[in-house]
C-alpha cells in the first residue's frame, strides 16, 4: 500500500521540489499552502506522514502540530527558515520525530522520510505483547 504524505508550506517552490522528490520514491503527495488547510484534510482523511513549515499564514506549524498530536502519533518533520535553539526544541518539544533547517536538501528530506517509516515498520514487527 502507497504511504501518503501531507506537506504543508506558504512557499510553492519549497512544496514542488518535496512533493517532487517523494513522488519519485513512490509516495503519494498532497501539498497546502497553509497549515490550516493541512489540518482540515488530516481531519477528513489522515496522512501516513506530515511535513509542516513552522512560519506559515494563519496557525503556524506549532499550532498545528499540537492539534494533530491531540488527535495520531503520525511522523511529522517540522521545516523552518528561523535557526533558532528555541524553535528546533520546541518542535521536539510538542512532538515532531525532526527539524529542517531551510535550506536544506530535499533528498536528504526524502531519506529522513523513509529512515522513520523504517523506524515504525521495525518497531512494528518486533512489537511484543
Amino acid at each position: 500500500m502507497t504511504k501518503k504524505i501531507y506537506i504543508a508550506d506558504d512557499e510553492e517552490n519549497i512544496r514542488i521540489a518535496i512533493r517532487t522528490f517523494l513522488e519519485k520514491s513512490g509516495y503519494e503527495v498532497e501539498d497546502f499552502g497553509t497549515g490550516d488547510e493541512l489540518l482540515a484534510r488530516f481531519e477528513e482523511v489522515p496522512s501516513d506522514f506530515v511535513i509542516l513549515d513552522v512560519m506559515m499564514p494563519g496557525s503556524n506549524g506549532f499550532t498545528i502540530l499540537k492539534a494533530i498530536r491531540k488527535i495520531s502519533i503520525v511522523p511529522i518533520i517540522m521545516l523552518t527558515a528561523r535557526d533558532s535553539d528555541l524553535d528546533y526544541a520546541t518542535g521536539l518539544d510538542l512532538g515532531s520525530d525532526d527539524y529542517f533547517t531551510k535550506p536544506f536538501s530535499p533528498m536528504e528530506l526524502v531519506m529522513r522520510v523513509k529512515a522513520i517509516f523504517r523506524r515504525i515498520d521495525y518497531e512494528k514487527q518486533n512489537k511484543t505483547e
